[in-house]
């Protein structure tokens, strides 16, 4: 460091008590790791067709189940993957011929791209926004599926959950990567609401879950007899989560991390619990952003910004790229923006096992970075 250079050390009283604010991976709860290391050899190694795992898998369905007021004849439903994997999974299973799509990101854009792809399927219609914001599904009789998500990770835009059409047979498929166990959902609303664990649940990539109406399951069944990888078919995941159980050797680990997460959320009041948390995060960050002389919600609408990935501008006097590495320098680490949004701005995770108090640490670390590099 030369006399040019200012200094980036903050002191330790400032400092958030956790400095993982990274919107996926997320943060993981030291103290599930601890668990997971205390089961020894009595759970990882084991086979999956046994108590042990099956119990785990059916303590994990429960969770939901109870987390999410799951509606009379609903069904959680998992796999080996992820999310992406489910857009694979969709299209042979739950699109019949035509879907619509709503594009306001990177990931919501992925899943239009892959029906659009597929052979057996009629081009799919798509509603697009300029990112930063988000459309609306408009009703049409030529679809069977309408496809969004709850909460664009890339961009910190979050949407309400409704049926465009109630009176149409059309499913609607709602990606909730980053919003379920954060946002309020009635399930109700939707056909399938399906997720990747490692955002709000704390936990390790590798499987999805899946909430499915009994119009999701029945959509399943009839589209059995299309041509299908086994290890997209819906209809064996589906014959496999009712024995508590996947296809093939599940993600053991990721799978303990999330009935860890589950038990937390459920036992201190469910999901009314965890969405309050990541109600008061974003209180305290967007409430800071508005008041900054150099930092605004990226998100121009309230209504539309996320309480789960808070997407924060910042004008040309700072570098966002700069704030970051500080931060980062400090033992605060990813709050980078999305790669591929190209904006000077900084993403930040507001889950729920992020504690409302971090954030208000991290925000004054960003307020005297910005300070000493002359913002």
């Amino acid at each position: 460091m030369d006399v040019t250079t200012p200094d980036l050390t903050l002191p330790a009283h400032m400092l958030p008590a956790d400095g993982r604010f990274g919107s996926g991976p997320s943060k993981v709860d030291p103290g599930a790791l601890h668990a997971l290391a205390a089961t020894g050899s009595t759970l990882m190694g084991t086979s999956h067709r046994q108590k042990t795992v099956r119990n785990l898998v059916g303590s994990v369905r429960a969770g939901f189940a109870d987390l999410f007021s799951l509606p009379e004849g609903y069904e959680v439903l998992l796999g080996n993957g992820g999310a992406t994997l489910f857009w694979d999974a969709a299209t042979f299973g739950l699109i019949g011929k035509r879907s619509q799509h709503l594009v306001f990101g990177e990931f919501s854009s992925k899943f239009a791209a892959a029906a659009s792809a597929a052979p057996h399927l009629d081009e799919p219609e798509v509603i697009s926004a300029e990112t930063g914001s988000a459309p609306r599904c408009v009703a049409s009789p030529s679809v069977d599926a309408y496809c969004y998500p709850h909460n664009e990770t890339s961009t910190g835009v979050m949407v309400d959950v409704v049926r465009p059409d109630p009176s149409s047979s059309a499913l609607v498929l709602v990606d909730a990567t980053s919003a379920a166990g954060g946002l309020p959902i009635e399930l109700s609303a939707c056909d399938v609401y399906y997720f990747s664990p490692q955002k709000c649940f704390g936990a390790d990539a590798g499987v999805w879950f899946a909430a499915f109406s009994p119009a999701a399951i029945e959509r399943v069944q009839q589209l059995r007899g299309r041509w299908t990888p086994a290890s997209l078919d819906l209809g064996l995941a589906l014959d496999n989560s009712r024995l508590d159980q996947t296809y093939n050797t599940p993600a053991l680990a990721s799978m303990f991390l999330v009935d860890h997460t589950l038990k937390w959320m459920n036992n201190n009041g469910g999901l009314p619990f965890a969405v309050s948390r990541c109600e008061e995060s974003a209180r305290r960050i967007y409430e800071w952003a508005t008041a900054s002389a150099v930092a605004s919600p990226y998100v121009a609408d309230p209504a539309l910004r996320s309480r789960t990935v808070a997407t924060i501008d910042f004008d040309e006097s700072v570098s966002a790229d700069a704030l970051a590495a500080g931060l980062r320098a400090n033992g605060i680490v990813d709050t980078e923006s999305y790669r591929k949004l190209g904006r000077n701005q900084l993403r930040i995770a507001l889950f729920p096992r992020i504690d409302p108090d971090d954030i208000s640490a991290l925000v004054a670390c960003i307020d005297e970075l910005v300070a000493r590099l002359g913002g």
